[in-house]
């Protein structure tokens, strides 16, 4: 018994150390991968795409651009026949952590913006809104993307503030300057409730790839908000799960797994985050706009949600990608109109 104690010992601690391990190669892994060099080498962080290529999975994006990418996967692959649990709790952990680091990715505010943190949970939340705006301007609450920030929505912002609106644009937990290391979507809406709750009932919500899929979920469970608009909103996440096991080339019983164990942590159901679920819930008037090039969300998303929308309206773009289309002056001006 005592022997068996050892080596059980043993091989946890070895789990422990691999998972470590993993962790702190990947990270470092997609830091140095997704720090920007160029203009043209930003896009998840808040600019474009390094290359007009496109990729049948959209989760490369984020976990399969480099060599330390490629030789985890190829390890991780090993791991799954021995362990299969312990591929799924590092997978998880990856999962649930925003690269490029929020360090990497943050963004200088200008000045004609301050910053106001919130409690929330176990972290502080921070927000962004215009100074010196009058009282009593109808609130609207701009919300960014899995790896994004508050400070993306800028240029929606000013729009909104200069068309008579009190625009507040949220940081998530471990984005921005937010608290955290680590998120998940159902966390992305409960903010969107704190956030709310502190605003007061919302004039609209608008919400940019995975934060537009939080902002649907929210409204499908009685946000009170009179319009959405959705900006290059995201697949849902039973997908990307599967993307995201892909990308490392591993089988599909993990991205089960993971999903089991994300349903049973968060006690929600991933099938609530699909159109098919959220459309019908949804009664405010929504704008969809989406551009046809997107290679990190797929056009195919937003004809999926337009598609379940009671009162949507799919409006494509043209060259813009995932993330230059939030600081497209037209795209802002549709924006407007559609809140007006």
């Amino acid at each position: 018994m005592f022997l068996f104690a050892i080596v059980v010992t043993v091989v946890a601690a070895l789990g422990a150390l691999f998972g470590a391990s993993l962790w702190v190669l990947l990270t470092f892994a997609g830091i140095r991968h997704s720090i920007p060099r160029r203009n043209e080498d930003f896009d998840l962080a808040g600019l474009e795409p390094r290359a007009a290529r496109q990729r049948a999975n959209p989760a490369a994006e984020f976990y399969a651009g480099s060599r330390a990418a490629s030789l985890l996967g190829a390890s991780l692959r090993r791991l799954e026949a021995v362990a299969p649990g312990w591929v799924t709790a590092a997978a998880l952990r990856l999962f649930f952590t925003p690269l490029p680091w929020k360090l990497a990715a943050r963004k200088e505010i200008p000045s004609r913006w301050t910053a106001t943190e919130w409690p929330f949970e176990s972290v502080a939340l921070v927000a962004y809104r215009r100074r010196g705006l009058e009282a009593g301007r109808p609130p609207v609450l701009l919300v960014h993307g899995w790896a994004g920030s508050g400070a993306q929505l800028l240029h929606l912002g000013d729009a909104l503030a200069d068309a008579g609106y009190d625009p507040v644009l949220l940081d998530f937990p471990a984005h921005g300057r937010s608290g955290g290391w680590h998120s998940t979507l159902p966390q992305f809406v409960r903010a969107i409730h704190a956030a709310a709750a502190r605003l007061g009932p919302l004039h609209g919500v608008v919400g940019h790839s995975l934060g537009g899929i939080a902002a649907m979920h929210a409204l499908a469970r009685g946000l009170p908000a009179r319009a959405l608009v959705l900006v290059a909103p995201s697949a849902p996440p039973a997908l990307f799960l599967r993307w995201f096991a892909h990308s490392f080339g591993l089988s599909d019983a993990v991205p089960d797994a993971m999903r089991k164990r994300i349903e049973a942590r968060e006690a929600v159901a991933l099938a609530h985050f699909e159109p098919e679920w959220l459309g019908p819930r949804i009664a405010q008037r929504a704008l969809v706009i989406h551009d046809r090039q997107d290679r990190v969300a797929p056009f195919s998303a937003a004809e999926r949600v337009t598609r379940w929308l009671v009162d949507g309206r799919l409006l494509p773009t043209e060259g813009l990608g995932h993330a230059r289309v939030l600081k497209d002056r037209s795209v802002a001006l549709e924006v407007v109109a559609h809140l007006a």
